[in-house]
């Protein structure tokens, strides 16, 4: 029997009907056709599902869709402006070819979010640590730190 779930989702109010064994990355794509997560394996453990509840990254492959009742939840699509601009992270990966295949992006993206929102200046370290839940499987990380250092930076100069 479905129930109702009412959350925020990139800024706008939902209501929607969901079996409650659902996930949030299949009420995401297939209810709300907000498709940037990514469905990689399904049990939590590549990071391509990511998306933000609360400020805190998720894998939403996993996470139960009941849960998210009161919550907002950013998802990659929310990052744009309404003008269409891209938010200094994307703009990043894309000058500092962090973007390979593209598959893991979103949740690469999502992941900086949630650090370079609780900590401005990270160190390559600390960018290592925060993005380990999210696996590239095209080449290695260097770009991907790269864009993340370069957002960093950027996102600082704008704060002022």
């Amino acid at each position: 029997m479905k129930r109702t779930v009412r959350f925020i989702v990139n800024g706008h109010s939902v209501e929607v009907d969901v079996y409650p064994h659902w996930n949030l990355l299949r009420v995401l794509r297939d209810e709300l056709e907000l498709t940037g997560a990514k469905q990689g394996c399904g049990e939590g453990e590549c990071g391509a599902c990511t998306v933000l509840v609360n400020g805190a990254p998720v894998n939403s492959c996993i996470y139960p869709v009941l849960e998210a009742e009161g919550k907002e939840v950013l998802t990659i699509e929310g990052l744009m402006t309404e003008r269409g601009e891209l938010h200094p992270i994307q703009q990043a990966f894309l000058d500092k070819a962090g973007v390979q295949c593209g598959f893991c992006t979103p949740g690469m993206i999502m992941s900086a979010k949630a650090l370079l929102d609780a900590n401005p200046k990270p160190t390559e370290d600390e960018i290592r640590h925060a993005i380990a839940g999210n696996m590239c499987r095209c080449t290695g990380y260097v770009q991907i730190v790269e864009s993340v250092m370069q957002a960093a930076e950027v996102m600082s100069k704008r704060s002022g």
